[in-house]
């Protein structure tokens, strides 16, 4: 290549490159050296020669060029690169390895040269690559745009050049035709080792690391003995850690675990310590070397994977120089001159002195609390962890497969199992061989691999190959991502998998249990394990549920294998069951229904409605959606309702289904509840009709009282009152004569409304005191305590704020305590009427709140509406606007649950000053016209 005139200037991109083992290439060919460096050159010069590169130095097997453009010496380096590859050299042991690095920086030239540190760091970059690697700095990757096609830049992290005191990020070209896998840039860290980075804390064993630390620094060869599972390795790399100071050439951790064949023990351990084999060198030769006068410690874990061959590198290393000291773990010993065999107990079960836990306790306690998402174990648990312990007698493998476990059971359900010790804590391990102690996995034997074949020793084979290959592809997309896991699972397992998909959050282990009619516990603790669901414990028990990826994949596997119907209609079921639950005591009898039961099953009902929609039963969608009526409505959710029924319809006119006249009427009149709620008042009325008409046709009384009671709602939101009390005093009229007053009770709180419009308050209060236990005997609708409610309105209307007070806390309390959030916002209103005399800036205060909670919830006013501007408007004129505004707007800031703490709050009228409580003596106590507030009927406080 002719040199250029013309040096790059600005912006520049240094590239140098050099042949790594020159020295012992030369050695190796002799005089065949010469004609291989000089084709070596040649091949460079002409790959160079299409660029924009200019060759500044050529010294020995030594180039240093400047490129003007980063993408273009990136796409130079690579195709010399596979120049120098793919040439057919003389033989194997002469191909030249090159190293290239680049880095990118202003510099201008001078004199027909470069003085610029750029330089000397461009240097560097090269000096930390290896033969055959292109390296390049962030700055190069940053301005390398666009790449060559095909390639790109794996971040191999900061790295400390040598002679600079700041830290570079180095990036490695990948392309097809270059190797990929390769040690440790040779860089000059500030700390030496590559112990493995410890993703939880190591608890215990205090006695054993002095023991073993002293053995460590007294002897050269010490081998910790223990059986599967006893810590050999967790312990090993604790104490490894702790001395790193003390070796200054380092601590190099080797998994032989990960070593298939004898022979590529000495590649193993030369691959961490950065080492790449000489042309015709025994690898082991040129490790010895390497160590005989550096001072540092190896640590090889798992030696009985490989246990002749290891003996022999040890006992090598430790001949070649004296500042080696090696660090095993094994499950035998080596029988070496000089061989320290130390045997690891297993951790204590009973406390040791001045100390609350034993090593055994505290290791579970943390890795429990680590299970479980960083919450320790509920106090009510500790007595049943002391029992796993004693039973699994300290083994540490044991502790940790037991807090594995406790993903899965909680700590009581775990205890009760280990009868069958194996059983319970190998529970769905598909696995046959045992689990790495030290729970790392590395990618070491890549790099094994690929040093072995270099070196003419033992080759990847094609299924280890494919492995790597499906490795790497696994990442590509989600599906095969999941699928890499999909395929290690069992009939069982893969199974459950595909049924879990119906659920649409966590579930119970009974709930699992209920949709196979199986004991699930096997295949479940698989897929855990596998982190395909996740597990969430607590003393009560476990919960489990799948991300919203897996459970997608899941769902098109459940299709694909033909189960969808039978798991699908089975969940439904389930979902049926669980509604019915909810109303249910733990005797088994009906019990005051609260919302909050109903919040946890909401999705889970709307995956059920889903398929009742699309693919099931939709009678058994009605039914799901009855089951979840109130609940809509005081979730502000009377829209998505409405939806749901009408793609119920839907599916009806689709498929024929037979739906008997009286399930279409409780359809039908929700519905009409559901449209009022929304503001859809011709809907309202529309659905309400067709409830009737198919009350009627069924011959069911009391539904038919239900239906009619409804009846006056959409009248009323249509403005008309006088029509709707008359409805309402013919409907409850009936149901009496029928003997299904009860079911008319809705008709009572309506015309009860209706009587407060118009200020008929004595007739009000006498037709809610006989509602008072026809609510009570109801367990549906005595959480709502309409009854209070309403009579507080009254009492707010004659001016007893006493009997209002009470009336309204008693509704309000138990409006928030069973969910009625929407109900509980009208009561808020109330009993900021309430306070608008004594405590009207907290009366502004719960105006804003109420209002801001009924805009959440999508909610109207209803019959309220008037009469809640009406006392906004009064209180706003006596406390003047700036002051209202500045109350109702920090109202409107809290939450409902805020807004009802608030609520609850405000002092009882008889402990306020002025109460007629601390009235002189024989002063007269004016009487409000009309009942007192006991005969309004008595307040029950709650």
């Amino acid at each position: 290549m002719s040199l250029r005139i013309h040096l790059p200037s600005g912006w520049v991109t240094f590239v140098f490159t050099d042949i790594e083992g020159s020295t012992r290439l030369a050695q190796l060919l002799g005089p065949e050296y010469r004609p291989v460096l000089r084709e070596h050159r040649r091949l460079l010069r002409d790959t160079l020669a299409v660029t924009d590169g200019a060759e500044l130095l050529t010294e020995g097997d030594s180039f240093f060029l400047a490129f003007p453009d980063a993408a273009k010496a990136l796409t130079a380096c690579l195709t010399a690169q596979r120049a120098l590859s793919t040439h057919d050299w003389p033989n194997e042991d002469a191909t030249p390895r090159v190293r290239m690095g680049l880095h990118t920086g202003y510099a201008e030239p001078r004199d027909g040269e470069y003085a610029s540190p750029e330089v000397h760091r461009a240097a560097r970059v090269a000096a930390a690559a290896h033969g055959g690697q292109v390296l390049c700095s962030a700055s190069t990757a940053r301005l390398a745009d666009p790449l060559p096609s095909g390639a790109t830049l794996l971040d191999l992290g900061l790295h400390r050049l040598r002679g600079f005191d700041d830290r570079e990020r180095l990036f490695q070209l990948v392309a097809p035709g270059l190797e990929r896998q390769f040690p440790r840039p040779r860089t000059a860290d500030a700390v030496a080792h590559n112990l493995p980075t410890q993703v939880t804390s190591f608890v215990g064993r205090r006695a054993e690391r002095a023991e073993l630390d002293l053995l460590v620094r007294r002897h050269r060869l010490v081998t910790v003995l223990g059986a599967g599972g006893a810590g050999k390795t967790r312990l090993a790399v604790e104490l490894a850690s702790g001395l790193v100071e003390a070796y200054p050439d380092g601590v190099w951790f080797v998994d032989i675990a990960t070593v298939t064949d004898p022979g590529l023990v000495a590649f193993a351990i030369a691959a961490v310590l950065g080492l790449r084999p000489e042309p015709g060198r025994p690898m082991l030769d040129t490790l010895v070397e390497y160590t005989a006068a550096r001072r540092m410690l190896v640590v090889l874990d798992t030696c009985d994977a490989q246990p002749a061959a290891c003996a022999e590198v040890i006992s090598r290393l430790l001949a070649g120089g004296g500042g080696v000291r090696v660090l095993a773990t094994s499950r035998e010993s080596f029988g070496l001159p000089g061989e320290v065999v130390w045997r690891i107990p297993p951790l204590s079960v009973d406390p040791q002195p001045g100390r609350a836990e034993s090593d055994a306790v505290a290791l579970l306690l943390d890795r429990t609390a680590a299970a479980r998402g960083g919450r320790p174990p509920d106090w009510a648990e500790v007595g049943d962890l002391h029992r796993v312990v004693q039973r699994l007698d300290g083994l540490p493998l044991a502790i940790e497969l037991a807090a594995a476990r406790l993903r899965v059971l909680s700590a009581g359900q775990l205890a009760a199992r280990l009868d069958d010790v194996l059983g319970a804590l190998d529970a769905g391990r598909v696995d046959p061989t045992p689990p790495v102690e030290h729970g790392w996995t590395g990618n070491q034997q890549d790099t094994v691999d690929l040093v072995a074949a270099a070196a003419g020793g033992t080759p990847p084979s094609p299924a280890h190959r494919a492995v790597q290959r499906s490795a790497v592809e696994r990442h590509l997309t989600m599906q095969a991502t999941v699928t890499w896991s999909y395929r290690t699972l069992g009939p069982r397992a893969s199974r459950l998998l595909r049924w879990l998909a119906v659920f649409a959050g966590p579930v119970s282990l009974s709930s699992v249990e209920w949709l196979l009619d199986d004991d699930p516990l096997d295949a479940l603790s698989v897929l855990v394990d596998k982190s395909m669901v996740l597990a969430e414990p607590s003393p009560a028990g476990s919960t489990y549920r799948m991300l919203d990826p897996i459970r997608a994949y899941a769902a098109r596997r459940l299709a694909e294998a033909g189960e969808e119907q039978g798991a699908r209609d089975r969940h439904v079921a389930w979902s049926s069951y669980a509604l019915e639950q909810a109303h249910l005591g733990p005797d088994g009898r009906p019990v005051t229904l609260s919302l909050y039961a109903l919040d946890p099953l909401a999705g889970e009902l709307r995956a059920a409605l889903r398929w009742c929609a699309t693919g099931g039963s939709a009678r058994a969608g009605l039914r799901l959606a009855g089951g979840l009526d109130q609940w809509w409505r005081e979730r502000g959710l009377s829209r998505e309702a409405r939806l749901w029924l009408f793609r119920l319809y839907g599916r009806i006119a689709e498929t024929g289904e037979r739906i008997p006249e009286a399930e279409l009427a409780a359809a039908y009149h929700l519905h009409s509840l559901h449209a009022g709620a929304d503001g859809e008042f011709a809907e309202e009325l529309r659905f309400s009709q067709r409830a009737e008409a198919a009350a009627r046709q069924a011959g069911d009384v009391g539904l038919l009282a239900r239906v009619l009671a409804g009846r006056a709602a959409p009248l009323i939101d249509m403005g008309q009152f006088a029509e709707a009390e008359r409805v309402c005093r013919e409907v409850i009229d009936w149901a009496h004569e029928q003997e299904v007053a009860g079911d008319a009770l809705f008709a009572v709180y309506l015309l009860a409304e209706l009587l407060w419009r118009r200020d008929a308050l004595d007739e009000a209060a006498e037709l809610l005191g006989g509602a008072r236990p026809v609510e009570a005997a109801r367990p549906v609708e005595r959480g709502r305590r309409s009854v209070d409610m309403l009579l507080g309105m009254v009492a707010l209307a004659r001016g007893d704020v006493v009997a209002a007070h009470e009336h309204l806390l008693v509704a309000l309390r138990s409006r928030m305590s069973h969910g009625y959030h929407g109900r509980a916002c009208d009561t808020v209103s109330a009993v900021a009427v309430r306070c608008a005399t004594d405590h009207p800036v907290t009366a502004a205060r719960l105006f804003g709140a109420a209002q801001a909670t009924r805009a959440r919830l999508r909610a109207t006013p209803g019959i309220y509406g008037p009469y809640w501007l009406e006392q906004q408007s009064t209180l706003r004129r006596r406390i003047g606007d700036a002051a209202f505004d500045a109350a109702y707007g920090e109202g409107g800031l809290l939450g409902l649950e805020e807004a009802a703490a608030l609520a609850l709050s405000v002092e009882h009228p008889d402990l306020g000053e002025g109460s007629v409580r601390f009235r002189p003596s024989g002063t007269a106590t004016p009487r409000p016209a009309g009942p007192t507030r006991w005969e309004l009927g008595r307040c029950e406080w709650a």
